[in-house]
């Protein structure tokens, strides 16, 4: 389990990466090559496709952080876990879970939902 969790906090920490090289790095160290993430707003393939989407998000949301809210779970080879996304000021505006699939204990695939979203203005 304690390799479990050191693979979902660097997968936090390639969303909260900023410089690109260091962000490629962290998303090849988690992920397959081939590897999807699909969430209600999007469904991307591979290292680039998630990458795109790391910084599409980081640009909606600047100088905002992934956290994990609570404790890891898994079994087989199957992760889920709970996170948020804390502003500079410290509120939430997006929360969420994330079920992933693992294959040789690299992130293959992640199933995304999103609990609390930003109201439109």
């Amino acid at each position: 389990m304690h390799a479990t969790n050191d693979l979902v906090h660097t997968y936090l920490r390639s969303w909260n990466e900023i410089d690109p090289l260091r962000r490629r790095a962290l998303v090849e160290q988690v992920w397959t090559e081939h590897a999807r993430y699909t969430d209600p707003m999007v469904q991307v393939q591979g290292w680039q496709g998630i990458e795109a989407t790391i910084a599409a998000v980081q640009g909606m949301f600047p100088d905002y952080r992934f956290e994990l809210d609570g404790a890891v779970d898994a079994h087989h080879d199957i992760v889920r876990f709970r996170w948020l996304l804390r502003a500079p000021n410290g509120e939430t505006p997006v929360a969420g879970f994330d079920v992933a699939e693992l294959d040789q204990g690299l992130i293959h695939r992640v199933h995304g939902f999103l609990d609390k979203v930003p109201q439109a203005t």
